[in-house]
């Protein structure tokens, strides 16, 4: 949620990314992420998002997330309630939650997802990695967010093209409709016209690390 006087609005852009850097893998262990969207329709969301802080997952194609759930201790969950993306921007309002009733939330409904979640800085900006599990591996997504627009970014070597404007790969998409079902079509899509950075955030630039 932005605290940068946007109210109760985000701002990021999202990027593929091919090839998990290993300098993330010198960072602190990654938070598990385990989310269930109760609802998931025409850009609006309904989310339980259940995390566990320095928690690391070997998570593959035939990850289940319910078993992610029950391996594990979670800390942190939290309510979220999303509206439709434009232009890099979302209507989020979120409640933190009881941890142990979200995640019998969890257990009991919604179409989930599982991650392990990576946090870097690249030159002023935080970024987050995030590896899928389940039906979404091996998608590899990151992502920069601010408290206002994401102008002028430093966008890391790693970023392979950006989907800021492609709804696919939004996290309530992808419970929807995971990665595995149209890995080729993007492939496809990617192989013909090549990588893509959107024109319209000022002045971009890639990083030289």
């Amino acid at each position: 949620m932005s605290d940068g006087g946007y109210g109760d609005f985000e701002f990021e852009r999202r990027f593929v990314v091919a090839d998990l850097p290993t300098s993330l893998l010198d960072e602190p262990a990654p938070a598990l992420i385990v989310q269930s969207y109760f609802l998931a329709a025409d850009g609006y969301a309904l989310r339980i998002r259940v995390q566990a802080g320095s928690a690391l997952a070997e998570l593959g194609p035939s990850t289940d997330p319910l078993d992610v759930l029950d391996a594990h201790e979670f800390d942190f969950c939290a309510l979220t309630a999303k509206g439709p993306a434009a232009g890099g921007t979302r209507y989020e309002a979120e409640r933190e939650l009881d941890v142990a009733t979200g995640v019998e939330m969890v257990r009991r409904g919604g179409q989930r997802i599982v991650k392990n979640r990576y946090a870097l800085w690249v030159g002023a900006d935080g970024w987050v990695v995030d590896v899928f599990g389940g039906a979404n591996h091996p998608l590899v997504v990151a992502e920069c967010e601010r408290a206002g627009p994401v102008t002028d970014l430093e966008i890391p070597t790693f970023c392979t093209s950006e989907v800021t404007d492609d709804p696919r790969f939004s996290n309530d998409a992808l419970a929807r409709t995971p990665y595995s079902l149209w890995r080729g079509t993007f492939a496809d899509e990617l192989a013909e016209r090549g990588p893509r950075f959107l024109g319209d955030f000022g002045n971009d630039r890639r990083s030289t690390d």
